[in-house]
């Protein structure tokens, strides 16, 4: 069994449906925090937030400075070396996340699985391999490994699951060419993509914010 996540949670404790929103690289839990007033979501719905904190460890990216990240990064390139077990690690304790949910009585199908950035990535490759129904995935300003790398194929469990993603046209950390190619890999396994883009850097904007909750709304329908 993975080493559960510490975590920040929001909303509902006697949840229907649960949202996992992983952090962008560098940050924590506390991040995506204040966007949950602003999705407006009617109380009637039910939904726990879960804001799982990244383990603490050296990012090659980064000079090898110490830092919240999901797994080590050396460059932002499907070329670049993949850190197998900081990935692997990362994936089981999602997973654990997921369990847990369910523990509480939320089932998988009833789980929204989300990420920003680096969190992005893990939501995306965990979330198409996954071999239970999700409600839904969510990559915000994100990128995705192949499966070549990662060993996830997507499985048939999410072959229908709606996927949201969006991207800032003038982000300089992740350009919105890496989102673009990233929607096509999730295109390609045969998945139905909501794709937005905004007149933004490397960040999340009002706009996004009010389609996320849109889309949310969808999948708690």
């Amino acid at each position: 069994m993975a080493d559960r996540l510490e975590t920040v949670e929001l909303g509902a404790e006697e949840a229907q449906w649960s949202v996992i929103w992983l952090h962008g690289l560098g940050a924590d839990g506390h991040d995506f925090e204040p966007i949950v007033p602003e999705l407006r979501l009617p109380d009637s719905l039910a939904v726990r937030f879960i804001f799982p904190h990244a383990p603490v460890r050296p990012v090659t990216l980064n000079g090898g400075m110490p830092m919240r990240a999901w797994f080590d990064l050396s460059a932002l390139s499907q070329d670049a070396p993949f850190d197998y077990e900081g990935y692997g690690a990362t994936r089981e304790a999602v997973i654990e996340l997921i369990r847990r949910e369910n523990e509480r009585g939320v089932p998988t199908e009833c789980i929204v699985l989300a990420g920003f950035s680096m969190g992005g990535a893990v939501s995306l490759g965990v979330g198409m391999a996954l071999d239970e129904e999700l409600a839904g995935i969510m990559g915000l300003s994100t990128f995705l490994f192949p499966a070549e790398k990662t060993g996830l194929e997507a499985h048939a469990a999410n072959q229908d699951t709606p996927v949201f993603m969006a991207h800032g046209q003038y982000d300089p950390v992740v350009p919105i060419d890496f989102g673009k190619t990233t929607r096509r890999q999730v295109e390609e396994q045969g998945m139905t993509v909501e794709w937005h883009e905004y007149a933004m850097p490397h960040a999340v904007c009002p706009e996004e914010i009010a389609a996320i909750s849109d889309w949310l709304k969808k999948r708690f329908a």
